[in-house]
């Protein structure tokens, strides 16, 4: 099996708990190492790996694919200079701070003949595939309406500077909001248009911390939500059609389980409780039925598979740079919308 050297841009949380993990254990892929230019962890995890200290170095060494895992504020910068120095990449969530800067990296990769991907794992997580299919099997009829939340309770600040200081990458909009955003594309497509309310709701905050947007589409309506004063979830996802209505917690697993350093294996992974099974209330040839739904299995390694696929067989991305674009389209008319407050039209 074909190998793709890949390297990360840093070991932090996300290097640490969303990457290594699946390329160490992947068949298609071999884990080269990550820049650090502080502290040196990657070794710790990974003895056979190298510490970068210079992402000069990194690029100048025999790597086929770059994780840009780097603070949103710099996924511009990194991602164009991957891209120039003919590597593949896989850009974090949100993939720029601009749809100008994403459509730039988008033709760069075009004109090198290189795969661009955004990482965009929640498509894989367990509650999100659940709704999918039941969204595509037609059970809820036509869509009148949908409500997806990611929802916490967090009031304290993070440590991380870069999360909330002023700059170009901070805010819910651009952290939780590119999971919802993307999920809600994936599903129904480009809203029509945008309406958006965005505060600050945090003691000492400078950064958006709490975000309600209306997609508003053709036939239908989609409200997506975060914030961090959640201490009762509300169902994570909420959808309603004409035949009927399926509602959803947010169950999935992989995230949590990665955190204590459990690794990905095909059996179980990515299973959720029984007790977050959704609920179906709906009507099938006639006849109205109320029951729990059995969730599907989650796996971000179906993502990874994905990328291997898109370089070596020359498949399209799992989540293409026009996906990152689109997304950043919302992000956009969303910030627009709050400060003229009104509906803003997508061209």
């Amino acid at each position: 099996m074909q190998k793709i050297k890949t390297a990360l841009l840093s070991y932090g949380m996300s290097g640490k708990v969303f990457h290594a993990p699946f390329l160490d254990l992947h068949p298609g892929f071999e884990l080269l190492g990550s820049w650090e230019r502080s502290k040196k962890l990657i070794q710790e995890d990974y003895p056979t790996v190298k510490s970068y200290p210079l992402i000069d170095e990194l690029l100048a060494d025999d790597v086929d694919l770059v994780i840009v895992n780097t603070p949103v504020g710099t996924h511009f910068e990194y991602a164009k200079k991957v891209l120039l120095a003919g590597k593949h990449a896989v850009v974090e969530k949100a993939f720029t701070t601009t749809v100008a800067e994403a459509e730039e990296l988008a033709q760069i990769a075009k004109e090198k003949g290189l795969k661009l991907a955004v990482f965009q794992n929640r498509r894989w997580d367990s509650d999100f595939k659940t709704i999918q299919k039941i969204i595509n099997d037609g059970l809820l009829g036509d869509l009148v309406e949908a409500e997806f939340h990611f929802d916490r309770y967090n009031p304290i600040l993070s440590p991380k500077a870069h999360k909330e200081t002023v700059n170009d990458g901070a805010g819910i909009l651009k952290d939780l909001g590119p999971h919802l955003i993307d999920q809600a594309v994936c599903l129904f497509g480009s809203p029509k248009s945008v309406f958006a309310d965005i505060r600050y709701t945090r003691e000492n905050s400078v950064v958006d911390d709490w975000i309600d947007l209306l997609l508003i589409y053709e036939d239908f309506r989609v409200r997506l939500k975060a914030g961090f004063f959640v201490r009762e979830a509300h169902p994570a996802y909420t959808i309603h059609g004409k035949k009927g209505s399926f509602l959803k917690q947010r169950g999935d697993v992989q995230e949590d389980e990665l955190k204590i350093g459990k690794k990905p294996n095909h059996d179980s992974w990515g299973t959720e409780l029984d007790s977050f099974e959704g609920l179906l209330h709906t009507e099938i040839d006639g006849k109205p039925i109320r029951e729990k739904i059995k969730t599907l299995q989650g796996n971000y390694f179906e993502y990874f598979d994905g990328v291997y696929n898109a370089i070596v067989n020359n498949k399209p991305e799992p989540v293409t740079a026009q996906d990152g674009v689109k997304v950043m389209q919302v992000i956009e008319a969303a910030i627009a919308s709050n400060v003229q407050k009104k509906i803003i039209d997508l061209q």
